[in-house]
């Protein structure tokens, strides 16, 4: 398993714009998304999602003279990468997944179960 590449936190916070949105944004429409916690030139957005792009976490098309980009997988799979780099990093996988289980409330450890019987056909 290769290690997740993290994000920066400006690259997190385009994420959270691109992942909010069903059919992707251009540059421009992410910049105005941002427009009102953020004063970010274009260039520096558009500089963002090229780097995105280019470590994978971004697909982008043409569209007219802008590039559209979406996300490559959801946010959840991408917290879900995080979480199993980290666990990889633990050296007693074991003990580190134990602590974790007793680490989660009632519901999260309800939705876990779930989860597992559905990975093991139950």
């Amino acid at each position: 398993m290769h290690p997740v590449k993290g994000l920066g936190e400006l690259e997190r916070t385009v994420m959270e714009v691109l992942w909010d949105r069903e059919n992707g944004a251009t540059a421009r429409e992410v910049g105005r998304a941002l427009a009102d916690d953020r004063d970010l030139a274009h260039t520096t957005v558009m500089t963002v999602l090229d780097r995105l792009a280019k470590k994978g976490f971004l697909v982008r098309e043409r569209e007219g003279r802008a590039w559209r980009y979406r996300p490559v997988a959801t946010k959840e799979a991408y917290v879900a990468e995080l979480m199993l780099g980290a666990l990889n990093m633990t050296g007693d996988r074991d003990a580190a997944l134990a602590h974790f289980a007793r680490s989660v409330s009632g519901d999260e450890a309800d939705l876990l179960r779930r989860a597992l019987d559905e990975v093991e056909g139950t």
